[in-house]
């Protein structure tokens, strides 16, 4: 009960204020605006799949709009709360660090679900003018939905380091940078280096699902990088905890 009580109060927050309206609405123009150019580009120019290569360009897209928006989610969790000192008052309730920590993932996961569902807008659109196949589409969302949920899941761990949202997100941004760019080093790396490194890429497990493809294996990785990130957000409160920052 205490996980919903915090997973309500911190959507209340993001929708008193004007953070959530003014990411959701960035990423809908956005995400829009390269829809619209890549069925352009399919439908004027390449001429081939518009219904499976039309969703790999656009996800691709969708996933690098949500490298730097959602950081503007997360940067605020526990930055916030360091820095006005509220989270003096969550400590001094009868709530366990695991309950604050799922019940603020679970808000900001579902302000991040409400982003995508209104993406739906697209196919529908398509439905129109082409026969959209579900399929593809499914695994697509599937993919963002997981990809998405890391990147909060790294985003609370970095807000939970620090009192300042600028540099939450800031170093966020670095974080998940790092791991786009991890495995691009093929000419320095040998060839078993660069196997390990694909497998830590947190894009190279996304490619899959942009082609239709529900791996369990890549599965298996986020679910597991998303409670490797919030045992980090744990350690990070119980570190501040024994250094006497009650």
């Amino acid at each position: 009960m205490n996980t919903f009580a915090i997973m309500k109060r911190e959507l209340k927050s993001y929708f008193t204020s004007l953070i959530a309206y003014v990411v959701i609405a960035i990423f809908l123009i956005i995400s829009g605006y390269f829809f619209y150019t890549n069925l352009v580009m399919f439908v004027m120019w390449v001429g081939s799949d518009v219904k499976l290569g039309l969703w790999q360009y656009t996800f691709h897209d969708m996933r690098f709009i949500m490298l730097l928006l959602i950081p503007l989610l997360t940067m605020r969790l526990f930055a916030e709360e360091k820095k006005l000192g509220t989270i003096e008052l969550l400590y001094t309730n009868p709530i366990r660090d695991a309950e604050i920590v799922a019940g603020k993932y679970l808000s900001c996961l579902t302000v991040f679900i409400i982003m995508l569902f209104l993406t739906l807008l697209y196919p529908v659109l398509l439905e129109v003018v082409f026969s959209v196949e579900i399929g593809p589409l499914l695994a697509g969302y599937i993919g963002l939905l997981l990809l998405g949920a890391a990147f909060i899941a790294c985003g609370i761990f970095i807000s939970s380091l620090t009192e300042n949202q600028i540099v939450a997100a800031m170093a966020t941004v670095g974080v998940l940078v790092f791991f786009w760019f991890i495995d691009w080093n093929e000419g320095i790396a040998g060839e078993q280096a660069v196997e390990v490194l694909h497998r830590l890429s947190l894009f190279e497990h996304f490619t899959n699902f942009t082609k239709g493809v529900i791996d369990i294996s890549d599965i298996v990785y986020y679910v597991s990088l998303i409670a490797f990130f919030l045992f980090c957000t744990l350690c990070s409160l119980e570190v501040r905890k024994w250094s006497g920052n009650k």
